[in-house]
């Protein structure tokens, strides 16, 4: 008796330990690895960041979300890390290398000029629904979608190409942790006012 009193003394706080860390990553946040140069040059190949959950998702927010389903070309368990260009009922635009939600342009002062011009060409949602067919006149970003781009413009697999991404795919918003590197850091990778 005393035996199985010592053993669990031990292991009953282990089994609460670990279903406070299941808890907190399946609501709470989330370690990514960040896969690739879609987001150079804010965020590196192989840098890890926080996705928090229950975070609010705002203009110029960086998100993790699910993107099978949403890309065709992705796998199951494939996360992607974008930004949040528009919103559910924005209207979203680019002219000569300058983005434009509701008529108001962005300052996108993450990315040097030639990043934001190279890749991002002359489109409009109406002209890329048209490309992927999303239908006819689509000119504004769907109910419970967002409309998302790479930082890397030239090399980013986002919404210009696949479309749309449900808001039920997102994982969370990103969060720089604070031993990231200072580079990242200034690039404001929570959401920047536009």
């Amino acid at each position: 008796m005393q035996k199985t009193k010592e053993i669990m003394s031990w292991v009953v706080p282990v089994l609460i330990g670990l279903a406070i860390a299941f808890a907190i990553k399946a609501f709470v946040f989330t370690r990514v690895r960040v896969d690739g140069p879609s987001m150079e040059p804010n965020l590196d190949n192989a840098e890890k960041v926080v996705a928090l959950k229950p975070a609010k998702i705002k203009h110029l927010s960086v998100i993790v979300f699910d993107a099978y389903g949403e890309d065709p070309s992705a796998k199951t368990h494939t996360n992607y890390v974008k930004r949040v260009i528009g919103l559910p009922g924005d209207k979203v635009a680019s002219k000569n290398g300058y983005l434009y939600v509701n008529n108001k342009k962005i300052k996108q002062s993450f990315i040097s000029e030639s990043e934001r011009t190279s890749g991002t060409g002359n489109w409009t949602l109406a002209s890329l629904g048209k490309q992927n067919g999303w239908g006819k006149h689509v000119t504004v970003v769907p109910k419970g979608k967002y409309f998302v781009l790479g930082d890397h413009r030239s090399v980013s697999n986002d919404s210009r190409y696949w479309g749309f991404v449900d808001k039920d795919k997102v994982v969370g918003v990103v969060k720089v942790p604070f031993w990231t590197s200072t580079k990242t850091k200034r690039a404001n990778i929570n959401s920047v006012a536009y």
